[in-house]
């Protein structure tokens, strides 16, 4: 471990599979310093991940993401992606609306995907081209009829990217093989976003890597391990600038399996910027992603509420992404900083403390006692604190009944 930690500044932790009987190397590793991550089946084996992360000065300064010149980090606003996917329904005037309507709710950016359906899968009618989509919202069509549907043409790419751009707002794209990596940096897209499902194809890790580019991963259905594969793929071919998205790859996705305290857990393991992609239904996960320190939310976005594209059923409209955006806004000011003792505007407030008065007319000489000193506000009088110092003790002069205790009353 000292050796590795000594001569590989590109390997950031370490993993090890262990079968779950086999107590000796757990015990072994766990001595060396690895910690236990998760459990999971290989070949129908439960084998026991654990972890090791080399600790350093480099690995620990914080994360530099930036797309465009724009910093994204825990000390910035949240960076608010618009997704287009399909819904565009391959018409160009609808796509220019989307980005119009992205831009009245303040999104940050417009996210499109690049691929055609010959890129992703075969024009085949064999029975497991259809059945892996029984059950899912595209149920009853071939992967090649839904990826011919729902691809946005290429030759829009950088029209759209002018005009986003024009609006204030950053474009780019999901790539999902090779040729459409090479395709978007002839248009210099400014970061890439590599989907959930392709986070294995590490052909595909390597080439978006060399671009240089900024690159936001989503995490779908990775294990640890196949993350920790994916950011070691990034960092030895170049790319430093990565922020790791939570994502449950189901459409829609259930609020309870949004599991968002894997958020700061993927934040500190990788040391990337974190952040959502979601596929839940309204907008109350991906404000709460704010509260646990993610600073990049990425949302399915359509046009109406009957858009008929392959997405709309997980989509929001301009109104419902114009909330999310102003309530991630105002979450973001009452994060603040950790404080105590009260801000200004409760300065007025401090007049409502208790504090000790006399609560019966007293002659000079006579006895304070619990039956004439009380503690009630507002805060004119001695600290409560004194009230058994206090008790005992005589008057100084005759004290009318409501006048705050000072030390002048009392001898």
């Amino acid at each position: 471990l000292l050796y590795i930690q000594n001569n590989s500044d590109n390997i950031h932790t370490i993993n090890a599979e262990i079968k779950s009987f086999n107590n000796a190397s757990i015990k072994c590793f766990k001595k060396s310093g690895f910690e236990f991550k998760e459990k999971y089946l290989i070949k129908g084996e439960l084998i026991h991940l654990y972890q090791y992360m080399f600790v350093d000065n480099k690995n620990n300064k914080k994360n530099e993401f930036i797309i465009n010149g724009r910093n994204i980090n825990t000390d910035t606003p949240t960076y608010i992606i618009a997704e287009l996917s399909c819904n565009h329904n391959q018409d160009i005037q609808l796509a220019y609306q989307l980005i119009d309507a992205a831009a009245y709710t303040g999104a940050d950016a417009v996210k499109l995907q690049t691929y055609t359906a010959d890129t992703m899968t075969l024009n085949c009618d064999k029975p497991i081209f259809k059945d892996c989509l029984k059950g899912t919202l595209w149920e009853g069509k071939t992967l090649y009829e839904l990826y011919s549907k729902a691809y946005t043409p290429w030759e829009w790419h950088k029209e759209l990217k002018i005009y986003a751009n024009s609006k204030g707002m950053d474009l780019f794209s999901s790539p999902f093989d090779e040729s459409s990596v090479d395709f978007l940096e002839s248009i210099d897209i400014p970061a890439y976003k590599i989907a959930s499902f392709e986070i294995t194809d590490h052909i595909l890790i390597k080439k978006i890597a060399l671009t240089g580019k900024p690159v936001i991963i989503s995490s779908g259905m990775a294990s640890l391990n196949e993350l920790n594969d994916a950011i070691t793929i990034l960092r030895e071919n170049g790319c430093n600038q990565i922020a790791m998205l939570k994502c449950t790859s189901a459409y829609p996705a259930k609020h309870e399996d949004a599991n968002l305290n894997t958020i700061k857990h993927m934040m500190d393991t990788f040391n990337v910027v974190g952040g959502l992609s979601d596929h839940t239904l309204g907008i109350e996960v991906p404000i709460a992603s704010v509260v646990l320190g993610g600073r990049i939310i990425e949302k399915h976005f359509k046009l109406t509420d009957d858009s008929g594209s392959e997405d709309d059923a997980f989509s929001l409209t301009p109104s419902e992404f114009k909330q999310m955006v102003d309530s991630v806004r105002i979450v973001e000011k009452t994060l603040g900083i950790i404080k105590y003792a009260g801000v200004n505007s409760e300065s007025k407030s401090k007049k409502f403390r208790r504090s000790l008065f006399v609560a019966k007319d007293m002659k000079k000489g006579e006895i304070f006692t619990n039956e004439n000193i009380k503690s009630i506000r507002p805060a004119d009088g001695l600290h409560t604190k004194y009230y058994n110092i206090i008790i005992g003790k005589s008057a100084a002069e005759d004290i009318e009944f409501g006048t705050p205790l000072n030390w002048n009353l009392i001898i």
